[in-house]
């Protein structure tokens, strides 16, 4: 039996639409933009404004997100890299 609260299924045109519908948290350059900018925060905070109490804290952190900002963008240039060697398309 049918349900007739269920919607009948996409049709191909509208099915493409819906799997090439992404959000920008979906591009592989997201986390490195976002790991970057909280390390330059860290790193202003660490070296340049030392009249805070959790100097080393920032310093300590700069160091952990700049490793891993830079882990995250080789990660993302590689996989921008197989994309365009698949052809499928640029995200």
């Amino acid at each position: 039996m049918t349900d007739p609260d269920r919607e009948p299924k996409a049709s191909g045109a509208e099915q493409e639409d819906e799997d090439e519908a992404s959000s920008p948290f979906d591009h592989p350059a997201f986390l490195p933009v976002l790991l970057w900018g909280l390390a330059a925060w860290f790193g202003y905070d660490g070296w340049f404004n030392e009249n805070i109490e959790a100097v080393d804290f920032n310093r300590y952190g700069f160091v952990a997100l700049v490793l891993a900002a830079a882990y995250f963008t080789y990660q993302s240039v590689r996989e921008v890299r197989a994309a365009r060697e698949d052809g499928s398309g640029s995200s």
